[in-house]
């Protein structure tokens, strides 16, 4: 790829190379997140692969085979045979009559995973489409001329095929797009980068949109975040603990290698090196509350579960997941359901509970904070106003019934999706995963649980800033001391109540975007 190609996707960062490997989810997080651009791969074998299964295609529809989407009509339809002279102008119907999309538009990292997803799927050379399709798919990542995408409108197979139609008509210059910061029309996207809008060959259309790509690449973006919500919540767990002059002899390695979870012991070892150094003694009870007391169990649960959902996303990410597939070396074409995103589905709904327990776990570990029957001392709702001042100061009273509102909204949202198939185009789609809707709901939660921490943050940030205040002798370890001066920045000490939604919303973001797992962090993601 040549220099100028560079330019709108940033060149700061390493190209993420498409074809002939397997991506992992830090491949396409670096593409949606970190501005990174895309380039096929130049081996000859790979190329000549791709070719190969556009030629077979094309020889094999010229010797009058019937191939399901490219001579017939879609779906229930299969049974429609399409003259030769439609053909051609197939593969535009099929992205024209799916332009139905509903909700709000997918952002721009979200759009930027969809399509590094399915070009990634393309890339294995069984979809028989032409390595020109793969290059225009390239050109919308590294140029930046992102389809608005609708979120509502798939049920998880046959693949995302509404959706994924909006990054087809992108290609051939069809509905619009976002360009060089503004929404403009496709056809002027492509007109303003030298090119025309490509014309797609019998089965483009349906290799582009029946597969899972949507479903997945939101899949590579939940994942990393709920990574980052768990070491996160161990963070202010141990802070928590500091702050409620609670024991750090609940963390001891030993309790752990009775019960030998991976995930649990791993995440009270992030606890453990956050209190290094702060002596351990019985302090006001004996045995702090559950919320920090197991609070290693309820992240090692997320921890444990991020292992199983990362194979399982990545080997969704590196399938062929479209219909028919087309067998290059063995020159066969196979119909199979390889669109069915099952797979996905129950790894989104299985997150989404997974995250809501953390929402659940600094929900309720803020409620203690601010109590004063329970905060061991702390004033009440975190207050740190003067004695004078004190009768009309409310502090983190009103954060903390937020917290309680966006903690039940996450909850809520713990339905399992994938029950809830329905039989769908004159039941044809008479099982689907509702896979993209469990993704959606999965992004949701995360976002409600992002807001949980970092109202959690500054909470425990203003607590543990109290206990010093009324103890100088408390030790608070380095790791604690660097984040809470990190926090500071965004929301300094709250001596006075003021409103703290632009100090909240400036956390939230910063949180989603992985800030806080720096160096002190340890770990994963």
């Amino acid at each position: 790829m040549a220099e100028h190609d560079l330019i709108d996707a940033g060149v700061g960062t390493a190209p993420v190379v498409i074809g002939g490997r397997r991506l992992t989810i830090e491949d396409v997080v670096a593409v949606a997140r970190a501005g990174a651009a895309v380039r096929l791969s130049d081996d000859p074998a790979w190329r000549a692969r791709i070719a190969r299964g556009a030629e077979f295609l094309r020889r094999h529809l010229a010797a009058g085979a019937t191939v399901y989407g490219v001579n017939t009509g879609y779906g229930d339809a299969c049974v429609v045979d399409v003259p030769m002279a439609l053909v051609e102008a197939l593969p535009l119907q099929l992205t024209r009559y799916h332009g139905c999309g509903m909700g709000e538009h997918l952002d721009e990292a979200s759009t930027l995973a969809v399509i590094a997803a399915r070009l990634n799927s393309l890339a294995h050379g069984l979809s028989g489409v032409r390595p020109v399709l793969l290059e225009r798919l390239a050109d919308l990542i590294n140029h930046r001329v992102l389809p608005r995408i609708p979120a509502e409108g798939s049920v998880g197979a046959s693949g995302d095929l509404t959706p994924l139609s909006y990054v087809a008509a992108a290609l051939v210059g069809e509905r619009a797009v976002q360009f060089r910061g503004a929404p403009c029309e496709a056809r002027d996207a492509w007109s303003a980068l030298g090119r025309e809008p490509i014309v797609l060959a019998p089965k483009e259309g349906l290799a582009l949109m029946n597969g899972t790509a949507v479903m997945t690449g939101l899949a590579c973006l939940a994942f990393t975040r709920a990574a980052q919500l768990a070491r996160l919540a161990a963070r202010l767990t141990a802070l928590a603990t500091v702050a409620l002059d609670g024991r750090a002899a609940h963390f001891d390695a030993f309790i752990f290698e009775a019960k030998p979870h991976a995930g649990q012991g791993e995440a009270a070892a992030w606890i453990r090196a956050d209190l290094a150094g702060r002596p351990d003694t019985p302090g006001h009870r004996l045995q702090d509350r559950y919320s920090i007391r197991c609070a290693p169990h309820v992240i090692g649960v997320a921890n444990d579960a991020l292992v199983w959902m990362r194979r399982d996303i990545e080997n969704e990410l590196n399938s062929a997941n479209d219909n028919p597939l087309i067998d290059p070396d063995g020159e066969r074409v196979l119909h199979g359901g390889n669109f069915y995103g099952g797979h996905i589905a129950f790894a989104m709904d299985g997150l989404k509970a997974a995250v809501a327990n953390l929402a659940d776990l600094m929900d309720r570990q803020l409620a203690l904070l601010v109590d004063d029957k329970f905060n061991n001392g702390l004033p009440r709702n975190l207050t740190g106003a003067t004695s004078a001042r004190a009768p009309i100061n409310h502090g983190f009273k009103a954060m903390q019934i937020s917290s309680s509102a966006w903690t039940a909204e996450a909850l809520k949202h713990t339905m399992p999706a994938s029950v809830f198939s329905r039989s769908t185009e004159a039941h044809n789609q008479d099982k689907v995963s509702m896979g993209t809707i469990a993704a959606r709901d999965c992004l949701r939660v995360l976002q409600l649980t992002e807001q949980v921490a970092a109202a959690h943050a500054l909470a425990t940030v203003q607590a543990a800033r109290l206990r010093l205040r009324g103890n100088v002798e408390t030790v608070i370890p380095e790791p604690l001391a660097a984040f809470m001066e990190d926090v500071a920045v965004t929301s300094p000490f709250v001596d006075e109540d003021r409103a703290l939604e632009p100090e909240l919303r400036a956390m939230t973001e910063r949180i989603a975007a992985g800030h806080f797992l720096g160096r002190n962090a340890g770990g994963r993601p």
